[in-house]
């Protein structure tokens, strides 16, 4: 894959994988009406689908939503490529490996804090598809409505081509780089940037490193866009310009090539006589980004309380309900806390949303120990949570000068329903079966006035 759509071979020889991610450029901007060509005269002009479109390629609509859902909102693409999508056989089931689709029903809701280490290291050989390993969710695959919260740990590239019809996919890298193949282009993602592929973009998954973990929110619902800012006004929290979409680059490889195709939660493959990441230019706004967490622009108090965590949210994927999300992606970036006379961790609390958190780098300012990266934690609705003993002695006597959180890098994906398990996140060795223990040494500090 390049800009000269020359083959996967030249890449290579031009330096190696890393070498190539990191002399890509990308497009500016999140929703934006983005156009790209890798070869000069390959986009039509003034029209969508001339009777013949330029050089000789095919043109093809990707439609992320409805066609009649409203402009703000619509989500489509022109492709215009070396063989048409239509242009293969028919697909058959294959193996689903770990990965699990909603609806959730092997184990029953439950109520209980749980938490888990970093999963086990894969067997020898395993791509990141293969690599995928889903925790629960929630919501129905089929209705287009709830998330599955997944993870990932691979050790080889992949050779086969992947496509989700179920959702997209937020590809949140704990460790080791990515470089992603996709039918827009090439994407560079490292550990503290996340990756978003819309729902049906085929892509592939190279390592830049001998192995590589991390986390994947599936959204079946509406597509992720960013959050309104209501009272903050025109500017903060993820700048729309600091996401980047790819640009045109494509694979001209004739011969066999694996496809796999995730459709209501079932995994089909079929091998295409050629790659399906044959797309020589294209226009709209149905397109993967990659974004820096590190440039979301925190807004916090400046004067006393902790800020309810919605305020770090980076996307959003809206419900019927105004303000109730599907599923919520909120970042814990580096951020000043200056609050006076403030408890500055976050408060314990009781939430009508779900929580799953992870952890990329660092330690969470919540938790002092236990919570580390490549695990995560569950807090399902209205379980009660927060600062573990330790974390809360320390806070509650600390001296309140300007403090900089920069050692550590957490996230959630927060959701509007429960969070379902699957029978092998209830069952997995590396579940902690005493995290709760984390709050039993809280003492009682209750004096009476006398």
């Amino acid at each position: 894959m390049s800009d000269g759509g020359t083959s996967r071979a030249s890449v290579f020889e031009r330096g190696g994988a890393r070498k190539t991610a990191e002399g890509l450029t990308y497009l500016s901007g999140f929703g934006n009406e983005h156009s790209s060509e890798a070869v000069p005269g390959a986009l039509p002009e003034g029209r969508n689908s001339p009777q013949r479109a330029p050089l000789g390629l095919y043109a093809e609509q990707l439609s992320g939503t409805a066609f009649t859902e409203p402009r703000a909102h619509n989500r489509r693409s022109w492709l215009y490529r070396i063989h048409p999508s239509a242009a293969h056989p028919a697909f058959t089931r294959t193996d689903n490996g770990a990965i699990r689709t909603a609806p959730f029903t092997e184990t029953v809701p439950d109520p209980n804090r749980l938490r888990w280490n970093p999963r086990p290291e894969p067997a020898p050989g395993t791509d990141f598809l293969a690599g995928l390993w889903t925790l629960g969710g929630n919501g129905d695959a089929t209705q287009r409505t709830g998330m599955a919260v997944h993870l990932y740990h691979a050790n080889s590239s992949m050779d086969r081509v992947f496509s989700d019809a179920d959702g997209e996919l937020l590809i949140v890298p704990e460790r080791g780089g990515l470089l992603l193949h996709t039918e827009f282009g090439l994407l560079h993602v490292e550990p503290a940037h996340v990756a978003l592929i819309p729902r049906g973009v085929r892509f592939r998954v190279e390592l830049l490193d001998a192995s590589a973990r991390g986390y994947v929110c599936e959204n079946y619902g509406a597509p992720f866009h960013l959050p309104d800012l209501g009272p903050i006004g025109a500017n903060g929290l993820a700048n729309a310009r600091d996401f980047r979409a790819p640009v045109a680059a494509y694979e001209d490889v004739e011969g066999p090539v694996e496809v796999v195709n995730k459709f209501c939660g079932n995994l089909w493959t079929a091998t295409y006589d050629h790659s399906p990441l044959d797309v020589v230019a294209w226009h709209g706004n149905h397109v993967p980004y990659i974004y820096d967490l590190r440039r979301f622009n925190v807004i916090g108090t400046i004067s006393y309380d902790h800020p309810d965590p919605s305020i770090f949210t980076v996307l959003t994927s809206p419900s019927d309900t105004p303000g109730l999300a599907g599923v919520d992606f909120v970042v814990f970036a580096p951020r000043w806390l200056v609050g006076e006379d403030t408890f500055r961790p976050p408060y314990f609390h009781r939430n009508v949303m779900s929580e799953y958190m992870g952890l990329v780098e660092g330690a969470y300012d919540a938790k002092a120990e236990g919570f580390v990266p490549g695990g995560g934690s569950l807090h399902n609705m209205m379980s009660a949570h927060g600062p573990d003993r330790e974390t809360f002695d320390r806070a509650s006597a600390a001296e309140l000068k300007p403090q900089k959180i920069d050692d550590g890098l957490a996230f959630m994906f927060e959701t509007r329903w429960p969070v379902t398990l699957t029978a092998q996140a209830a069952g997995a060795e590396h579940l902690q079966q005493r995290y709760d223990d984390v709050w039993q040494s809280l003492e009682r500090h209750f004096r009476p006035l006398q």
